[in-house]
């Protein structure tokens, strides 16, 4: 068996970037910008005023000065001449400060009678103007690969881009396998479940940036798994969940490998999801994931995501590590790396790490109520109250 570290090395080594396409920026929140944009204007694109105000010039603000008010600007009207000594000029916030003018006194500041202002005996002293470009200049380039936040949605759009070249979504094949499942809503049999990881996998996959394909479940024959699996002969990758073990029943090695499988590797030392596969199907990325619900989610944590960051162009990495105390004391690990269930609570301390009782790998109420997942790494001793694990949020 291989050690979790190497087993993500290798399933990242079968992808590669998918190809940009382009959308309407009304479609791109959340989606990974594939390259670098650059602004096609200045930001703003003329001084303007910050405040309601009136525009003058600045030498001849002081205390008591007097001046004629010769016009009016708001945002989106702009006054068409130049202010002149001893003129000001009626301004509201967002509108462009006339040639003349570098300077705005806030309105606070100002008695008004008729056409006529008088500064006030304390004026505010800050100019009140936005540079020309003090946002940003045109040419100023936001870099990619990166996901889009609605924040830089926002600035792309003030760059001017009605569209955006973004990475192709990848498409993911998830197929279920096995004779016992059903899909929710049906009536199984007494010795039937309902299939639940494809539905859980599927809103991992998505919330990652991936189009997730649910095909039909494949029954524990070699000529059902064959039959499913070239339904997926167009994906970006294929995951198959459950059939990956030493079982009788267990034939997706069997199934896929009549089909041109190339094995990659093989199980490794984890818990749970000890029975991981991975390799190329005719080309395509292929991950065999355990059948056990809660290590089926783990491993979609742990090798799903950082593919799809992968296909996305996104840094090709492990999901980040952090680190706690624990809030109670725990025995010996095993010898394999162990992800257990756990929540992030408040301890006298600060934040700590409280492992759930129970970590069967079918309990998937479990892994429901845990934000984390407390790593032990291969034979690790017992632990007391207060020792630091390292942990992982899902």
């Amino acid at each position: 068996m291989i050690s979790t570290d190497e087993a993500l090395a290798r399933v990242l080594a079968l992808f590669t970037p998918l190809p940009a396409e382009e959308v309407p920026l009304a479609e791109a929140g959340g989606r990974v910008l594939a390259r670098a944009v650059a602004a096609r204007r200045d930001q703003p694109p003329f001084a303007a005023s910050a405040m309601d105000g009136y525009a003058l010039r600045g030498d001849e603000v002081r205390p008591g000065a007097r001046f004629r008010v010769v016009g009016e600007a708001a945002a989106g009207h702009a006054f068409a001449g130049a202010i002149g000594p001893g003129e000001a000029l009626r301004i509201f916030t967002g509108a462009p400060v006339p040639a003349g003018a570098d300077r705005v006194v806030i309105q606070e500041d100002t008695i008004r009678e008729g056409d006529a202002i008088t500064l006030a005996d304390r004026i505010d002293p800050k100019p009140y103007v936005r540079p020309a470009g003090g946002d940003f200049a045109a040419g100023a380039e936001l870099s990619g690969p990166r996901r889009l936040t609605p924040a830089e949605i926002a600035l792309l759009a003030s760059m001017n881009h009605a569209a955006l070249p973004v990475t192709r979504r990848p498409a993911v094949a998830l197929i279920a396998t096995g004779d016992e499942l059903v899909m929710p809503g049906e009536t199984p049999r007494a010795d039937q479940i309902i299939a639940s990881n494809s539905f859980g996998l599927k809103a991992l996959l998505e919330a990652q940036g991936a189009e997730a394909r649910m095909l039909p479940i494949a029954r524990d024959s070699v000529a059902s798994l064959r039959a499913v699996l070239d339904l997926a002969s167009d994906a970006d990758l294929i995951v198959t969940i459950g059939g990956a073990s030493v079982g009788d029943h267990d034939l997706v090695q069997e199934a896929a490998g009549g089909l041109g499988l190339e094995l990659d590797f093989y199980k490794i030392r984890m818990r749970p999801g000890k029975p991981l596969m991975a390799g190329r199907l005719n080309g395509t990325p292929m991950i065999g994931l355990p059948g056990n619900p809660v290590s089926s989610m783990v491993c979609g944590h742990l090798f799903l995501r950082p593919a799809v960051d992968a296909m996305l162009g996104l840094p090709a990495r492990g999901l980040p590590r952090e680190r706690a105390p624990l809030a109670h004391e725990l025995g010996p690990n095993g010898p394999r790396e162990h992800f257990m269930r756990a929540t992030l609570g408040q301890g006298p301390d600060g934040p700590a790490l409280r492992v759930a009782g129970r970590q069967d790998s079918s309990l998937l109420s479990v892994l429901a109520g845990a934000g984390v997942l407390a790593v032990r790494p291969p034979d690790d001793p017992p632990r007391a109250a207060g020792d630091i694990l390292e942990f992982i949020r899902i």
